[in-house]
């Protein structure tokens, strides 16, 4: 797999790399020297990805996920403009040929968008990864009692804590605009961490900040479990596993592991419901949406489940909860207006959807898996009010 990642990434840095030269370096300059410093960065990136590859074996790749992280921005700093501009060149060939139009709007185009992309790339790298949203969103159905008119939920999701090493003040900047948000609940929709517990260890502290007026409750996403570490043993696994409920019950988040608690308003109440991740395949599935929601037939139905997919393929169909809460998607880190190209995985991705009076919410996230990099699905914080 690795290995057909390889040639695959080699031709899309080297082939436009190659068209460029002969089609622009050649004519532009004669100077030998000139002309091989424009090679260095493709030598440079080439190496980089052949000892990734062949040679970094998986605690290298734990050791340094954040390095490998930059390595790929800059990867693609250097190769989409270029592939933008050799597409749209190209593109204008047959009609300069067959219909004598200038190449010089179809090049000006290229360049205009490998720009442009630069341009993202850095802001998305640089800017874009901490410019923490709130997003204002109200759900509203007939079922919902009446104390609980105008109650405020905030939810996070997909911190990936370990993604934001060495920047504690971010972290603090999200705990402090959470709270000023005065919410009534704070939920979190898993992936807390990247591979393991000990990520948390200098954001725990900051972390149990969160305040609301109900406490904050959780549940475990896909990465909580570990499944992507390169574990000594299976027990190892298990002990991060329990590490990272330990962590949480210390910062005052009360799990819901296919478990459900009551919310009181005066002398209404509604469920909270929390399922252990239930994911599509390959990704893991342990909840259990039956035992979790035994016993509250009636009620109206708050559920947490990390992974949007679970609101087709059991809630719908096999429920009667009125609101889910999801995350998961990240909207792969990049939306444009309403697009993301996370939309052909995930029919929702992003946002609320409804069938009726019955909805899910997909919360964008915080953090980041692989690139260092947001753009449009800048990090969410979700301030979701409930009215009748």
């Amino acid at each position: 797999m690795l290995q057909r990642l390889f040639i695959f990434l080699l031709l899309f840095l080297v082939l436009p790399d190659l068209y460029l030269y002969l089609r622009f370096i050649v004519r532009l300059t004669a100077k030998w020297w000139l002309r091989v410093l424009y090679w260095v960065p493709s030598f440079l990136l080439t190496a980089g990805l052949l000892y990734l590859v062949y040679f970094a074996n998986n605690a290298f790749a734990e050791r340094h996920t954040q390095d490998i992280g930059w390595f790929s921005i800059i990867f693609f700093l250097f190769t989409a403009p270029k592939l933008l501009l050799v597409l749209f060149t190209v593109l204008g060939i047959p009609f300069h040929k067959w219909l004598r139009w200038p190449r010089t709007p179809f090049i000006c185009t290229g360049l205009t968008l490998a720009v442009l992309s630069i341009v993202m790339i850095l802001y998305g790298s640089f800017v874009g990864r901490t410019r923490f949203e709130v997003k204002e969103v109200t759900y509203t159905s007939p079922r919902l009692p009446q104390a609980f008119d105008g109650y405020r939920i905030v939810q996070l999701s997909d911190l990936h804590i370990g993604s934001w090493q060495g920047n504690t003040p971010a972290i603090r900047k999200l705990v402090d605009l959470v709270n000023a948000q005065q919410p009534d609940l704070i939920v979190f929709t898993g992936d807390l961490v990247n591979h393991r517990a000990v990520e948390l260890n200098d954001f725990q502290e900051i972390l149990a900040g969160l305040k609301a007026g109900d406490g904050v409750y959780s549940i475990l996403g896909n990465h909580d479990y570990g499944p992507y570490f390169h574990w000594k043993s299976k027990q190892d696994q298990d002990n991060n596993l329990i590490e990272l409920k330990q962590r949480q019950a210390a910062m005052g988040w009360k799990l819901l592991n296919n478990e459900h608690t009551f919310l009181i308003q005066g002398n209404d109440s509604i469920a909270l419901i929390g399922v252990e991740n239930q994911g599509e395949p390959p990704f893991s599935q342990h909840g259990d949406l039956p035992k979790a929601k035994a016993g509250i037939e009636g009620m109206f139905k708050l559920l947490l489940s990390h992974n949007p997919t679970h609101w087709r393929r059991e809630v719908l169909p096999e429920s009667d909860i009125d609101l889910m809460l999801a995350g998961h998607t990240h909207a792969m880190q990049l939306q444009l207006g309403n697009y993301s190209p996370s939309v052909y995985i995930y029919p929702e991705w992003g946002g609320m959807y409804l069938e009726g009076t019955r909805g899910l919410y997909v919360n964008v996230g915080i953090g980041y898996v692989g690139l260092p990099f947001r753009f449009g699905a800048w990090p969410e914080i979700t301030v979701l009010t409930l009215r009748r």
